[in-house]
């Protein structure tokens, strides 16, 4: 008997947590997969709050981060592929987000970009 993996219903996700390292997604069917945070570097970079503020997509076929434009599917946490995000890519993000923010003063007021 053969089947291919199309053949194999997804769980949904349900839930997810992240710490410093590690992303944890909850599974409809009870299974937990918890993979390297580093395998997505948007989210290795975002703070905890911007990690926490995630919604889930597709009924469950996945997960999105609205303020860090980053999405992670269930099927691609089950086959264990880890962010295709370009290094160059990557690069215009960070730099993009650091212009972004704003600079503090030495009393960690902030302080009018120029």
């Amino acid at each position: 008997m053969s089947f291919s993996a199309n053949d194999v219903a997804l769980s949904a996700a349900e839930s997810v947590a992240t710490t410093a390292d590690t992303l944890t997604v909850e599974l409809s069917d009870g299974r937990a997969i918890s993979v390297p945070l580093a395998w997505y570097p948007r989210l290795l970079h975002a703070s905890q709050s911007e990690r926490d503020a995630w919604r889930l997509v597709g009924k469950g076929e996945g997960v999105h981060w609205p303020g860090l434009d980053e999405d992670v599917s269930v099927e691609g946490l089950l086959a264990g592929r880890p962010s295709g995000e370009s290094p160059a890519s990557l690069k215009r993000w960070l730099e993009a987000r650091t212009a972004r923010r704003p600079r503090r003063s030495a009393r960690g007021k902030k302080k009018a970009r120029v």
